[in-house]
């Protein structure tokens, strides 16, 4: 039973606490340590000028690699044709495109507008004539009354 309870006492919060403190504090000691070593000691196999020619070389092939697989041709006839595209005779074409539409449009608004006005002036015409018929009715009701009543 007393072992049991020793082993309690050892293995209190407050003694996982510490050791864990004491863990983390060395983990953080050796990352420290490898962060501020210089690199020429971490790479001690390789001289750092040997490794830099090494390196250099290898992106200069991969550059000259990548642009001799580009098609050179192809991406200037692309160039020249939307060169060609935007300016040139169609711009022309363009201009003539839009006055025609706006002719058109303000044709068909002048259009609308007289259909409207006739239809508006003979929808006036036929309630101002209901109006006026309405005005009669109410008119002889009124003389029909009055003359009833004396």
């Amino acid at each position: 039973m007393e072992t049991l309870q020793s082993w309690r006492v050892r293995l209190s919060f407050k003694n996982a606490t510490i050791f864990m403190t004491l863990l983390n504090t060395i983990t953080a000691l050796f990352l420290l340590q490898g962060f501020l070593s210089s690199p020429s000691s971490r790479n001690s196999k390789l001289s750092p000028d040997h490794s830099n020619s090494v390196k250099l070389s290898y992106i200069k092939e991969s550059e000259e690699m990548r642009l001799a697989t580009q098609p050179w041709k192809l991406i200037k006839r692309v160039k020249e044709i939307e060169q060609e595209v935007h300016a040139g005779p169609e711009t022309v074409q363009q201009k003539d495109i839009k006055q025609t539409a706006a002719a058109d449009l303000s044709k068909r608004l002048q259009d609308f507008r007289s259909l409207n006005n006739a239809s508006s002036l003979k929808a006036l015409d036929e309630w101002r004539k209901r109006k006026m018929e309405r005005a009669r009715q109410w008119a002889l009701e009124k003389n029909g009354t009055i003359t009833s009543q004396a």
